[in-house]
């Protein structure tokens, strides 16, 4: 059983650091963007997985005007599987690598995610990290720790959470402040809300702050929400 202590994150000087320095790096530049697209594959995901496999492609369509996006599809799911795709340029290879996935039993590996974002970004820019899950058991300091880190290296992490599992909450909304990224949730039975938020990240991860501030001015609900966080 997690200790109680465990479910919650305290501030400190370190993580203040980390949020001072991220907010000093440079803005997203205009042009083609890397955008890591990471899902909890475990066995309660399915329905989600075919959900964000319907409406993948409106990340792309909402950057085709500014230069285009390139993704990266990173799942977990099983006895400790987690792999990544190439990145990909086009809605409809990402659909097919996602096609060719199906949710296994199994814990989450949101920390081999991070590192793999950490990894990633090191060797190439990435913008920013989509992470859809519902659940989290894993150990809230190390992952607001690899949160820190990315957020050294200017990766905003967008954390989209289904459904409203405390524990979940809390780690998702840690680790999207220490990045200085954002937190929603959403209901698979309203999927038009997390089209709306993956087209918003898409556009930031091409655009930056400018563009997401466009939106918001035009009137779009989901720019508005991840721009209040950023």
């Amino acid at each position: 059983m997690t200790d109680r202590h465990e479910l919650s994150f305290g501030k400190s000087a370190e993580v203040d650091a980390f949020l001072k320095e991220v907010r000093g790096l440079a803005p997203v530049g205009e042009g083609r963007g890397r955008l890591i697209f990471a899902l909890d594959a475990t066995m309660s995901r399915q329905p989600t997985w075919d959900l964000a496999q319907s409406i993948q492609g409106q990340m792309f369509a909402a950057t085709r005007a500014q230069g285009g996006l390139e993704v990266q599809l990173v799942y977990f799911r099983g006895a400790g599987e987690c792999r990544a795709s190439r990145f990909m340029s086009g809605g409809a290879g990402l659909q097919s690598a996602m096609a060719a996935i199906d949710c296994r039993e199994g814990r989450t590996q949101i920390a081999k995610v991070l590192r793999h974002a950490r990894t990633e970004s090191a060797a190439q820019r990435v913008a920013a990290l989509v992470f859809i899950g519902d659940a989290c058991e894993e150990s809230p300091i190390e992952l607001s720790r690899l949160a820190g880190e990315l957020g050294l290296l200017g990766v905003k992490a967008f954390m989209f959470q289904e459904g409203f599992d405390l524990v979940a909450r809390l780690a998702f909304r840690e680790i999207a402040r220490v990045t200085g990224g954002a937190y929603a949730t959403f209901d698979r039975s309203a999927p038009q809300k997390l089209a709306e938020l993956l087209a918003a990240v898409a556009a930031y991860a091409v655009g930056g702050v400018r563009e997401l501030e466009r939106r918001a001015r035009e009137g779009e609900a989901a720019a508005q929400l991840l721009l209040s966080q950023l």
